[in-house]
């Protein structure tokens, strides 16, 4: 009764609302052009230094150590090769690989400058020309393309 009685029974009572007290108004904004709907592929794409197979990042034979790419042309050549263990199977226990049959696999060794062993580096080779990279002993790998 106070505010009819201050401000008449004509006055409004927004007028004594804060300029910055919310309105109930929709808000303006001015026209932009609708965006085109997105389209989903119908199936999942990798990125473009993804292999699409095993999900594993790419790499080419130029980023690799220059032992690499000797080890991969001993590979193409069927040895000789430097170690006794080259071209045993590799069993992917440790399931990062695309799994396949037993057999599929073979490793190799890549030499290691100083190491008075193996060291960790390994080209593992697949069947279908397919060669992986791994500088930590299985731990990870990457795709090698070629």
């Amino acid at each position: 009764m106070w505010w009819w009685t201050q401000h008449g029974a004509e006055s409004d009572p927004a007028a004594d609302r804060p300029a910055s007290a919310p309105s109930s108004a929709p808000a303006s904004t001015p026209s932009s052009p609708t965006p085109a709907p997105e389209t989903t592929p119908p199936f999942p794409l990798a990125p473009p230094d993804t292999d699409p197979v095993s999900g594993l990042p790419l790499v080419s034979v130029t980023a690799l150590p220059a032992e690499a790419s000797r080890t991969l042309s001993l590979i193409d050549a069927g040895g000789p090769f430097p170690y006794d263990r080259d071209g045993l199977v590799f069993f992917n226990r440790e399931g990062i690989l695309p799994p396949r049959d037993s057999g599929y696999y073979r490793e190799y060794t890549v030499p290691t400058p100083g190491a008075s062993d193996r060291g960790a580096r390994r080209i593992v080779a697949g069947r279908s020309t397919e060669f992986y990279w791994t500088a930590d002993h299985y731990a990870s790998f990457v795709r090698i393309a070629r």
